[in-house]
């Protein structure tokens, strides 16, 4: 008898878990669908205009602007959407492609006339007895200044309603809002190449100079001596000038830190002490390109050059958490803490002359760049008092939306004295 019963128990017991698993999915559906209407539209509408904002904000190629016109098209909500210039459409969705040149006509004239067009079927006459195409809204992509290239071309089945025409007004100020900050986003970078080719073009010629003097000493007493420094020297240069990368990796600043003192203790011979203190572990830590560089540079060449006997400039770079904390300092001629709070440059130490002031490299553009990526919280912070040394401290983030990290160095580097 009880095996007679426990088959149909175990097949009542399998029935009651699925039921109750069924149970759980339906509450479980349920509770996920207690957003109201509005809000799910409200989703839906920012949900597409974020997918729609990355492409606009990469500019206008022709990847970019058929990802773009897609999510466009679906926030006018038009069968057929185009996104065209004064000459030739760029990108197209959905119906009415066939009718390009006119809706390029169309935004040469909504260009003209500063101001959106709606077009009916007598605006775009067509032969094809499968057209569908009746009518369209050409609204002009207006940036900040008011001007326009391009055109959003949301094309209908019927005469354009009211609503579909302030839909894709409201929908091209946006676009073109997005189009304005990608242009203000290339400005920047331009800005930031602008200003690294100035730091190049300050790269001081007395330092060639006395480069290559120091160099020539050596080929008849130590040739292989000279050899070498030749070659740190055309590696300096090779960094300094390097065509590509707004960034760069702290091992490879100090990299090229290291081959400008070793040049320049050939120089100065004894007199030029150097004292790294290096965590391995912030190596790889992103900065922008010549930011640190110029900080040793005048460290030794307007504290340590005018100062008599021995003169040591240190670089530290200590692991902060979230941050890389890096100081250089020198026990060089220092200056006077009135001429940095008076907003002068602070490389301005009192140099005569004779010591190339006009070239030197600027800590206000570091300063000024720093600022510019990570936020004015990280500018250069300088210590200093006339016969006391200079001591410049900068804090950079480990990790930053604006850098893009490239591959990372590797790296080792241990106090020198």
């Amino acid at each position: 008898m009880a095996a007679n019963l426990s088959a149909p128990l175990a097949v009542l017991a399998l029935v009651t878990a699925l039921a109750a698993a069924v149970y759980a999915v339906v509450r479980l559906r349920a509770r996920r669908g207690i957003a109201t209407a509005t809000q799910r539209a409200t989703y839906q509408v920012l949900h597409t205009a974020g997918l729609a904002a990355e492409p606009l904000r990469n500019g206008l190629g022709a990847t970019d602007a058929a990802k773009a016109v897609r999510h466009l098209r679906a926030l006018v909500g038009a069968p057929g959407a185009a996104l065209t210039g004064s000459e030739a459409v760029l990108a197209f969705d959905g119906r009415g492609q066939h009718h390009a040149e006119q809706f390029t006509a169309a935004a040469q004239r909504a260009f003209d006339a500063g101001r959106s067009l709606v077009l009916t079927a007598r605006d775009l006459p067509c032969d094809r007895s499968d057209c569908l195409v009746r009518g369209a809204v050409v609204a002009p992509l207006t940036g900040p200044d008011g001007d326009a290239t391009v055109a959003l071309v949301a094309v209908v089945d019927d005469d354009p309603a009211p609503g579909l025409v302030q839909a894709t007004l409201e929908t091209a100020r946006w676009a073109g809002s997005q189009l304005a900050l990608a242009e203000l986003d290339s400005s920047r970078e331009r800005l930031a190449r602008a200003e690294v080719r100035a730091l190049r073009a300050q790269i001081s010629p007395h330092f060639i100079y006395n480069a290559l003097t120091a160099i020539a000493s050596f080929v008849r007493t130590d040739p292989e001596r000279a050899r070498d420094l030749i070659l740190e020297f055309a590696e300096f240069t090779r960094y300094s000038f390097r065509a590509h990368g707004e960034f760069t990796t702290l091992a490879e600043e100090l990299r090229s830190i290291d081959r400008y003192l070793t040049i320049e203790r050939a120089r100065f011979g004894e007199r030029l002490q150097v004292r790294l203190q290096i965590a391995p572990e912030v190596l790889p830590v992103h900065l922008p390109f010549l930011c640190l560089q110029p900080l040793v540079e005048n460290a030794v060449r307007h504290g340590l050059s005018r100062k008599p006997g021995l003169g040591t400039v240190s670089i530290e770079a200590r692991d902060a958490g979230t941050e890389c904390h890096i100081t250089v300092e020198d026990d060089g001629v220092g200056m006077d803490p009135a001429v940095l709070t008076a907003g002068a440059d602070p490389v301005r130490r009192g140099a005569d002359p004779a010591d190339d002031a006009g070239q030197h490299v600027g800590l206000s553009n570091v300063d000024e760049r720093l600022r510019s990526v990570f936020g004015d919280e990280f500018g250069l912070v300088v210590e200093t008092a006339v016969g006391a040394g200079t001591k410049v401290s900068m804090r950079v983030p480990k990790f930053h939306p604006d850098v893009r990290p490239g591959a990372g160095a590797t790296g080792r580097w241990e106090v020198l004295s």
